[in-house]
């Protein structure tokens, strides 16, 4: 099953081959041309999804991965595992559950659920009951402001010097 930009395309497959299970890990790369942060729109990019079961329902557009679930997004410098993953195509979110990791660089984010909202490139993130969400956000090193241009003093031609006494017909009159 492919998914671009937010559409899914039937299936070549008939329906009893949609659910993907068996002794190995069914795999799905799912092909995107949106999948990034607004900023990056532009680039697409592919997310590869393993899990140990993987159903995709054409008409709710919602792909459902549940077992080992791991999600790569190397265009955005990205991956996940969860107990579960589910996409919507038409919302444009991914809802992962169940002991969600996921890491973007150096930052990393542990909850038992998280929503990544695709076209706002931005993550939801709630815990389990009687905990808290674990984040670790590395911060870049400060970088030195370039200096300011420097400000002339004085404009370097003056203004010419007002005459003393205005010409007579400036000069309003009672006539």
């Amino acid at each position: 099953m492919v998914v671009r930009r937010g559409h899914i395309f039937r299936s070549p497959f008939p329906k009893s081959f949609q659910r993907l299970s068996s002794g190995l890990l069914g795999l799905l790369v799912v092909v995107a041309g949106n999948w990034s942060t607004p900023s990056q729109a532009q680039s697409g990019g592919s997310i590869k999804l393993r899990a140990d079961v993987q159903e995709a329902d054409s008409n709710t557009g919602i792909i459902t991965a549940r077992g080992n679930v791991r999600i790569d997004y190397p265009e955005e410098a990205m991956y996940a595992t969860s107990a579960q993953a589910q996409y919507y195509s038409r919302e444009r979110r991914i809802i992962l559950t169940g002991n969600v990791f996921v890491q973007q660089e150096a930052n990393t984010l542990e909850a038992e659920v998280v929503t990544y909202l695709i076209d706002e490139g931005r993550f939801v993130a709630t815990p389990s009951a009687n905990n808290q969400v674990e984040s670790i956000y590395v911060l870049p090193e400060p970088t030195e402001e370039p200096a300011a241009a420097p400000q002339p003093e004085a404009p370097v031609t003056p203004l010419p010097a007002l005459p003393e006494e205005l010409p007579d017909f400036a000069v309003p009159t009672d006539e």
